[in-house]
């Protein structure tokens, strides 16, 4: 296993390079986990990071460590390094997933910004359970090219990978996107009426998706289903997820507030969204803002219609009971919690109409139906490793000195879990051959010549952000578009005027709802 970092674009090794393996976060089938390092070194809840300036700073094209990671708002510029965390979430299961025959670490993936807007690969901690419970045992691995340093540091990416495949399939798309919504469409069939205007606006955002979620119980995320049979973390897979439920805060499903809070934008009321990017080539945050700013504009021109002023949601008895059923029943574990919207200002009910339409289209497509594109080839996201990664001096680095490409072959899953995997990638990256799009429904919906008009308006803006992503990914100067593997963001691609047969595997489009 040699020369990783040297994979050319039309190359069939682009998964090896450290460019495409940091570019996967910013354009791939999971790029809401990244975020900006806020301190140094990181610290988790218990411990903190190995990792130390020297790992680093040699790393950094010249600059000191000082320069780049700074907490002021005014150096948004300065913003340098980011962090892939895969740790304190992990931490407390790792012990219990590898009591079952697999191999698994808690990671932790530093990366740093270069000036050309791609990120760079810094450093990768890898961590275990110590002997007490407070305390972990850590390797912290740095890029290499060639040798043996090289074939190490493939593996820790390998490991870091079967990470966030887990927390993408666990979290990022089942929890984030299936399960929370689901509170939302049972209380809109229990409090809306079918004439109530809200219904309207929200009935194609649900088409499926209680049918799906029952599927999904019964085949994916049940005791022994396929996600307990694929992920590295097995029967604990629906715990580590309930457990991260703890954290969910619909609000911060807005992707202005999670590109805010995880550091990738800031605040600036000059833009449209309300946020500007750290950086412009983040596909997913840049294709992202605009589709969510044309359904906020959408959604208000529609409320407006219905609602002239915040008294007419205050006493909409129905939105006010769709609204307490699903905070106090739906969600009710987190009914008293602060964040949620009083729910009674057009403000508050457009922020949340157009918060629960972006998870339901945009969000879900952009984890999902690219899984096929990256995940449908085991070793570019190995969905876990069977072996850990060798010390030196002992037996098993002897063996991976004797043949590395074979060791490495040996770490990832077995025949059964990987072809079960790329089945299961295939499945769901297929669009369903009745599929309705972002912008596109029947055109008997409503007889509201206004509404009518708004709508048209809507359809026209997606075609228009259609014509800036293709542009965007044709732009050499915006090397994430496509990166090494030469595969174009298409993920958030609406397909509002698309006309390619629809439905199959590799269909372009933002499906309205989560229906596979």
């Amino acid at each position: 296993m040699q020369n990783f970092q040297t994979a050319t674009p039309e190359n069939d090794i682009a998964w090896m390079d450290d460019m495409e393996f940091a570019r996967q976060m910013l354009a791939g089938i999971n790029p809401t986990r990244i975020q900006c390092l806020q301190e140094f070194p990181p610290k988790g809840k218990h411990s903190v990071s190995t990792i130390k300036a020297s790992d680093i700073e040699n790393n950094l094209d010249g600059l000191s460590l000082i320069q780049v990671v700074i907490t002021s708002s005014e150096a948004m510029e300065q913003w340098r390094i980011f962090i892939l965390d895969h740790h304190d979430y992990l931490m407390p299961f790792v012990s219990r997933i590898n009591a079952n025959g697999v191999c698994a670490y808690a990671s932790r993936t530093l990366l740093f910004l270069r000036s050309n807007a791609t990120l760079k690969p810094l450093v990768i901690e890898l961590s275990l359970p110590g002997f007490s419970r407070r305390t972990t045992s850590s390797r912290v691995f740095l890029p290499a090219s060639q040798g043996t340093g090289a074939a190490l540091w493939q593996f820790a990416k390998a490991h870091v990978t079967a990470n966030d495949s887990a927390h993408h399939q666990l979290v990022s798309h089942w929890l984030h996107t299936h399960a929370v919504v689901e509170p939302f469409i049972i209380a809109s069939r229990r409090q809306l009426s079918v004439m109530h205007p809200i219904h309207r606006l929200l009935h194609p955002h649900f088409k499926d998706t209680m049918h799906i979620n029952a599927l999904a119980r019964n085949l994916l995320i049940n005791a022994g289903g396929i996600l307990e049979q694929t992920l590295f973390t097995g029967e604990i897979s629906m715990e580590l997820s309930s457990e991260l439920y703890k954290e969910w805060r619909f609000n911060e499903q807005a992707l202005p507030a999670d590109l805010l809070k995880r550091r990738l934008a800031l605040q600036n009321p000059a833009h449209p969204s309300g946020v500007e990017l750290l950086f412009p080539d983040y596909p997913y945050g840049a294709d992202g803002l605009e589709i969510w700013q044309a359904i906020k504009t959408w959604v208000t021109d529609f409320c407006t219609v219905f609602y002239k002023d915040d008294d007419s949601v205050r006493y909409d008895v129905e939105i006010q009971a769709w609204w307490s059923e699903i905070r106090n029943i739906g969600h009710g574990d987190k009914a008293h919690e602060q964040w949620w919207f009083n729910m009674t200002t057009i403000s508050e009910l457009v922020e949340t109409l157009t918060t629960l339409i972006w998870i339901a289209s945009a969000l879900h497509a952009s984890v999902n139906y690219g899984q096929h594109a990256y995940a449908g080839y085991p070793p570019n996201r190995p969905v876990q490793c069977q072996r850990f990664i060798p010390r030196e001096g002992t037996p098993l680095f002897a063996e991976f000195l004797r043949d590395p490409d074979k060791f490495y072959v040996d770490m990832l899953p077995g025949r059964f879990q990987m072809t079960l995997g790329i089945a299961l990638t295939e499945v769901l990256s297929r669009h369903t051959s009745d599929e309705v799009y972002l912008g596109c429904r029947p055109l008997n919906w409503t007889d509201n010549k206004e509404v009518k008009q708004k709508f048209k308006k809507f359809n026209d803006a997606l075609q228009e952000i259609e014509k800036k992503i293709v542009q965007r990914n044709r732009n050499p100067e915006l090397k994430n578009r496509c990166g090494p593997a030469k595969m174009p963001y298409k993920f958030l691609y609406p397909g509002t005027s698309n006309t390619r047969a629809r439905g199959g595997l590799g269909a372009e489009g933002i499906p309205n709802s989560i229906s596979l």
